[in-house]
C-alpha cells in the first residue's frame, strides 16, 4: 500500500517538477532527437523544421540552440577545462554534478551579442544549450532560457518523431 501511495505522489508531482523550469506562456523547443529541451518566450520562432533552435526576430537578434550528446557522461568542468575554454571565474555561475552554466561571451556595446552556455545530465547522455543575444533582448530572458534546459520527458522522445521524418 505504501509503495502505491508513493508512486501516486511521484506521478502527481512530476508535471510540477517540469513546469518549475518553464516560465508561464513560454513554449518548448526540443533538439532534433527529442531527447533534450529548452523553453523560449512565446514570440520566439523555430529556426528550422528540424527542431533544436529558436530565434527572436532573426538569428542576429537572439538565437537559442539545444542539442543532445548521446552516450556522453556528464561531469562538472575541471579547472584545466575552464582555463582551456577561457571561462572567467566570475562568469561560471554553476559547475556542479547537476548543471554547468556560464557566460561565454560578454557584450561590450549594444550591437555586440552576449552568450550563455549550459549543460545538464540527460537521458542516456548530456543535454546542452547556447543562447546568443543582443543586450536589447535582456540577460534575464537569456538566463531563463539557459536554466530551462533539461531532458525531454522520455515519453516525448518515444511518441513524437523528430521533425522532418
Amino acid at each position: 500500500m505504501r509503495e502505491c501511495i508513493i508512486s501516486t505522489l511521484v506521478l502527481l508531482f512530476l508535471p510540477a517538477a517540469f513546469a518549475q523550469n518553464t516560465p508561464a506562456g513560454w513554449k518548448l523547443v526540443r533538439d532534433a532527437k527529442n531527447a533534450c529541451q529548452i523553453a523560449v518566450p512565446a514570440e520566439w520562432s523555430p529556426l528550422s523544421e528540424n527542431g533544436g533552435a529558436a530565434v527572436l526576430h532573426d538569428p542576429d537578434t537572439a538565437l537559442a540552440v539545444v542539442t543532445t550528446q548521446p552516450g556522453q557522461e556528464f561531469k562538472p568542468l575541471t579547472p584545466s577545462m575552464t582555463k582551456i575554454l577561457d571561462i572567467r571565474k566570475d562568469k561560471l555561475f554553476e559547475n556542479t554534478a547537476k548543471r554547468i552554466f556560464y557566460e561565454d561571451k560578454s557584450s561590450t556595446r549594444a550591437e555586440d551579442p552576449s552568450a550563455y552556455s549550459a549543460s545538464v545530465p540527460g537521458n542516456n547522455g548530456v543535454c546542452s544549450c547556447r543562447v546568443v543575444f543582443l543586450p536589447s533582448v535582456g540577460a534575464e530572458t537569456a538566463r531563463k532560457i539557459a536554466l530551462s534546459l533539461g531532458p525531454a520527458p522520455e515519453t516525448a522522445s518515444k511518441l513524437v518523431p523528430p521533425a522532418g521524418h
